[in-house]
């Protein structure tokens, strides 16, 4: 899958950033195909057709060396996603072409991308500090897009950005694995189209129509923006019941006359609740003898 370079005849100058370039288009093709603990310098000065003191004038080690070559594909791949977002203004393309520089990375005869994607390495954490700054570059580059033409926040166009990221790699280096069960085109449609039909759900600005769209997190955790603060209807104030109050308040009765068997009513004055009538008591027998 490597490409093999012709060896440059020894003893020619060239520029340093020529030479540095020489050096690591050499060293790629020796990591890649021996991998970073099996790659010697002495094959790679040799690949480059150089010496080993000219090679360690630019790199001082292996290690050096392999993580300069890392800077370099990441920039490179970055450089390349960011070309097919700005290839086209219809965003549908724009997707396809997002997709389509994965899978031609990917199946690509150098094979470049084992540095990116399959790199036996990320324990080592400026290994993966650099493998982590290409993912999140990439989404940055695509949620730019996506913020300028749909109006969504940050967060939310970051969030939408990397799964679009992480569904072209992991598709494109399982379509890899399959030995190309499909035509690339073919696969790179079917995921273009499933990454179109999600993104493509969300209105361009200014279309929306009258449909909010989502609001920003930090809207939300505040309880809305001011401006959507300021246009809520108020809530009406509870109006009084035409019931008045009953009053509660202990009732001056007066001394009850126990002499006289009809209470009759009680006069509480004005304003106070009306007792009931009490009931004519019994006389014993003897008494209506």
């Amino acid at each position: 899958m490597t490409a093999t370079q012709e060896t440059p005849s020894r003893g020619v100058r060239l520029p340093r950033r020529e030479r540095r370039a020489q050096l690591l288009l050499a060293a790629r093709e020796v990591f890649v195909a021996r991998g970073y603990h099996a790659a010697a310098m002495d094959e790679i000065a040799e690949r480059a057709g150089v010496s080993k003191p000219v090679l360690y004038q630019h790199f001082p080690g292996k290690r050096d060396l392999y993580l300069a070559l890392l800077d370099s594909s990441v920039d490179a791949f970055v450089d390349r996603v960011r070309a097919a977002l700005s290839s086209t203004e219809d965003n549908k393309r724009r997707v396809d072409a997002a997709v389509r520089a994965y899978f031609e990375y990917i199946d690509a005869d150098d094979g470049s991308f084992r540095l990116l994607f399959e790199n036996d390495l990320t324990g080592q954490p400026e290994v993966r500090e650099r493998l982590e700054s290409l993912t999140q570059r990439c989404a940055e580059a695509i949620a730019e897009v996506i913020a300028s033409d749909t109006g969504l926040g940050p967060d939310e166009s970051h969030l939408l950005a990397a799964g679009l990221v992480g569904m072209a790699q992991v598709s494109a280096r399982y379509w890899l694995g399959t030995e190309e069960a499909l035509p690339r085109d073919d696969a790179t449609g079917l995921v273009a189209t499933l990454g179109w039909r999600g993104i493509g759900g969300f209105p361009r600005r200014g279309e929306h129509d009258g449909e909010a769209l989502p609001a920003p997190s930090g809207a939300r955790r505040r309880g809305g923006t001011a401006q959507a603060r300021a246009n809520a209807t108020p809530e009406p104030a509870p109006q009084p019941s035409d019931a008045s109050p009953t009053d509660t308040g202990p009732t001056d009765t007066g001394p009850t006359d126990t002499g006289s068997s009809d209470t009759g009513p009680t006069d509480t004055g004005p304003g106070e609740a009306t007792r009931p009538v009490a009931r004519r008591r019994a006389r014993p027998a003897a008494e209506r003898r």
